[in-house]
């Protein structure tokens, strides 16, 4: 088993190397990354949206029941709820949630793309598949999943905002100045590093699931659950590191 994971992972840092090769046509790349950018970024808008505002908002509600009657000032409320967005829960849970619905859209693309031969035929006309397929799905991901991440930070806070001051008996002021104390721009640095490596993982990993595949559709479907729960192993690994390199 463990050495199975070493042959994968081995082969994975291979296939990377032909992933960034130099590109034939930069124009065909830049289209094809245009695309991407529509499908990744635009095409989940509507999950992050979902998702942010009601993990803003259940955020809230608890923060507010767990420093309800103690002695802790009120106004603490708001600034651990914008700490925990923007250092974790922004860049993580969106992250987790899109390697579901990326990473088994592209790992089910890419993989069909193999099993109706698509892949060897593009391969007999000369061209870089691994490049090709991957390349603007990594740039795209890394210009769009970036911005996914702070946009659901933004929501989640403005929710937790609302919530708190609907349904928490707050006043605005005091949570307002919770969210604008001991403000340090180390922790959005954080975020969006975090964002990049995550939007790294999602895109490579799943795509090597995909391009790999082999057999019908039962390992197509197999290799989609593979390419979303890696994913959320190795970005919850990262997570974890970066954490440790960045605020230890």
């Amino acid at each position: 088993m463990i050495k199975r994971q070493f042959y994968h992972l081995g082969e994975y840092v291979l296939w990377l190397r032909k992933v960034f090769s130099k590109p034939e046509k930069f124009m065909m790349y830049y289209k094809e990354t245009i695309r991407q950018i529509e499908e990744i970024g635009l095409g989940s808008l509507k999950i992050v949206f979902i998702i942010s505002v009601f993990i803003g908002a259940v955020t809230a509600v608890q923060l507010s029941y767990q420093f309800g009657d103690s002695l802790i000032p009120t106004y603490y409320i708001g600034y651990a709820l914008r700490e925990m967005e923007i250092v974790e829960l922004a860049p993580t849970i969106t992250s987790l949630v899109l390697a579901g619905k990326i990473g088994s859209s592209i790992a089910a693309e890419i993989g069909g793309m193999r099993q109706k031969e698509i892949i060897d035929a593009m391969e007999i006309m000369g061209v870089n598949t691994q490049a090709y397929l991957v390349l603007p799905k990594i740039v795209a991901a890394m210009f769009s999943i970036p911005m996914l991440i702070i946009l659901a930070a933004a929501l989640s806070i403005f929710s937790g905002f609302l919530a708190a001051v609907t349904f928490g008996d707050f006043i605005p002021s005091d949570f307002i100045k919770g969210l604008t104390s001991f403000y340090d721009s180390y922790t959005v640095i954080i975020m969006i590093i975090k964002s990049f490596f995550f939007s790294f993982i999602i895109v490579t990993v799943s795509a090597y699931h995909g391009y790999f595949v082999k057999g019908g559709s039962i390992e197509l479907g197999k290799s989609g659950t593979k390419a979303v729960v890696y994913s959320d192993i190795f970005i919850l690994v990262f997570d974890y590191l970066i954490a440790q390199l960045m605020m230890g």
